[in-house]
């Protein structure tokens, strides 16, 4: 028996006295179904995955030519009227999409009429690693996938769902030490019986987050790799004797870090290629180590400066497409990530690779007194108190920032005023905040973008 069979056999069993073979409840069964599909379609060939790509791409644009008025101009443009099927050369002929097209124009890409069997739909806002905020709308399909593929996830790498997760990243409200969530999240709730999870808001001190650590010892870490760094000087061999993995998301994972994980914790180190956006894009292959862009969810580019697929080897930008995003079609939409395209992998999986990802970096936040944290600079707000079209955040010195800035129009007093307030309640401490007006952010000479830069030694 393969470890993904073992891992379907886990399911709960809703019926009572029913354990083998399982019967699930109701409304996880398109779960259920959507992860053992997924279970099927990575072994078909690259070929067979891209013809079933382009008929969900086909479906999709009869959608957009119907509900999003904002897309006929681009796509009559492409030639992609609708009386054939899409092909790749068709398809390439599409512009491109970018984080200033939402921003400017972003409920104008989204649909007017989404299927009510698609779910609910929900606004995310996101900044990316451009500094650029966004807000895009997904349905209950989009979830769905999204907790299909992290069920993959768990099967490609064995994970025993009965472990202790913890997890210290964005997003999670502050909760007593002793707090836990009943299971590892939405993705198994309700299908598999797992153990229990805790979360800790990645802004809080690293050698707190520590203490966390030790006294709850778990099975799986998840976190950023930076914050995981922080943690390599704190945790000393042996601090977590239960350790059996660490997930990485959010983040370059630089192999030095891998490496480091390894040799001082004695574990692998396992990381999750995604964005708000569109969820995931690309799994660690349990083989190989190579990242599987997740096909059945995505159409994925790697282009060059030309805009033209770049080869095995060879690293571009990244250009995604969502093949179910019904609520707000993102059709090649520009990430501005930049990744090195893989090989066939040996694993015998047809989808494809990428060989690492470049981007999406962000530095620790030194506080006054020497602690060091993550960096919630509090973007959610910036729109909302003045017309905010990039920033990026640089600490100076232990107790001063600048706030770079792109916006429409020079900002008032009152406007700048109210800016330090919210970055001040962000990062609790009351930082001296200069600004500084510009015409154009630019990347690092690798290409990314980090919206957050530390100038503060260690």
């Amino acid at each position: 028996m393969t470890p993904n069979s073992a891992f379907s056999l886990g399911v709960a069993s809703a019926l009572p006295g029913l354990r083998f073979p399982a019967l699930p409840a109701a409304h996880v069964l398109p779960r259920l179904a959507m992860f053992q599909q997924l279970e099927a379609s990575q072994w078909l060939a690259p070929e067979a995955l891209r013809d079933w790509q382009f008929a969900q791409l086909d479906a999709l644009l009869r959608h957009v030519r119907a509900t999003v008025p904002a897309y006929r101009p681009r796509l009559a443009q492409a030639g992609l009227d609708g009386e054939r099927r899409c092909t790749p050369a068709d398809w390439a002929r599409l512009p491109l999409l970018t984080r200033r097209d939402l921003q400017s124009d972003g409920r104008r890409f989204a649909s007017n009429s989404v299927p009510v069997e698609h779910g609910a739909v929900a606004a995310l806002s996101t900044s990316g690693s451009t500094g650029e905020p966004v807000e895009v709308l997904r349905s209950g399909l989009d979830r769905l996938m999204w907790e299909a593929i992290q069920l993959r996830d768990h099967a490609w790498h064995g994970r025993d769902l009965a472990g202790t997760l913890c997890v210290i990243r964005a997003g999670v409200p502050a909760m007593p030490d002793d707090a836990a969530q009943p299971n590892w999240g939405a993705a198994t709730a309700d299908l598999f019986a797992t153990g229990p999870s805790h979360a800790l808001p990645i802004d809080t001190d690293v050698s707190r987050q520590a203490a966390w650590l030790r006294h709850h010892d778990p099975h799986y870490l998840l976190s950023y790799p930076s914050n995981l760094s922080a943690l390599l000087d704190r945790l000393e061999p042996g601090a977590l004797p239960r350790l059996r993995e660490v997930r990485s998301i959010g983040e370059m994972l630089p192999q030095e870090l891998r490496d480091a994980v390894r040799q001082r914790w004695g574990v692998p180190l396992v990381d999750h290629y995604s964005c708000n956006e569109v969820g995931s894009i690309a799994l660690q292959c349990p083989v190989s180590g190579l990242y599987h862009v997740q096909s059945e969810s995505l159409l994925v580019e790697v282009l060059d400066v030309q805009g033209a697929p770049c080869a095995p080897g060879t690293t571009g930008s990244v250009v995604l497409t969502t093949l179910h995003g019904f609520a707000q079609p993102l059709l090649r939409y520009e990430l501005r990530d930049h990744a090195e395209v893989g090989p066939p992998c040996p694993c015998g999986r047809g989808l494809p690779t990428l060989r690492r990802i470049v981007g999406r970096t962000r530095n620790m936040l030194t506080l006054p007194g020497g602690e060091k944290r993550w960096p919630l600079v509090g973007f959610a707000e910036y729109r909302a108190i003045a017309p905010i079209r990039q920033y990026q955040m640089v600490q100076t010195a232990v107790d001063a920032l600048e706030l770079r800035l792109v916006v429409e129009r020079p900002l008032s007093a009152a406007e700048e005023a109210a800016l330090t307030a919210v970055v001040q309640r962000a990062l609790g401490h009351p930082f001296a905040l200069r600004f500084d007006y510009r015409e154009r952010l630019l990347p690092a000479a690798s290409g990314k973008f980090e919206e957050f830069l530390s100038l503060v030694a260690d």
